[in-house]
């Protein structure tokens, strides 16, 4: 599990940084996060759902797992994290004290994030 999430997390960040290195970017950089969701609110709100969507599985699969129930597929959560959800992932992990113990949500949740912010800061400067 782990390979794949920091397969595909490295690809989108090298891929990121050949299309800069190749000149695929805005003539200036622009790191005003605040403007760009202003201007595009429906990609605020969908971040913001998706991140809530994702803290409260993770708080769902904390309480099966406490009351030994059907627990939710990591690839479920793990792919929660990784359209967008990655936020909501890292603090329910430590909020819930839930997945800490496994490396493939240590790392590869925080990888999702940083990959994330790198697509996001190149679609600002495009």
């Amino acid at each position: 599990m782990m390979s794949r999430v920091f397969i595909a997390s490295v690809f989108v960040i090298q891929l990121i940084l050949y299309l800069v290195y190749k000149g695929y970017h805005g003539s200036s950089l622009n790191l005003d996060v605040v403007t760009f969701f202003l201007e595009h609110k429906i990609l605020l709100n969908y971040l913001i759902l998706i991140n809530l969507f994702t803290f409260s599985i993770y708080g769902i699969d904390k309480r099966q797992a406490e009351n030994y129930e059907r627990r939710i597929p990591n690839v479920t959560m793990l792919g929660l994290a990784f359209i967008g959800g990655s936020l909501g992932a890292l603090f329910a992990m430590y909020c819930f004290r839930h997945k800490t113990q496994k490396d493939y949500y240590t790392v590869g949740v925080p990888l999702i994030l940083l990959m994330q912010v790198v697509v996001l800061f190149y679609g600002m400067n495009i």
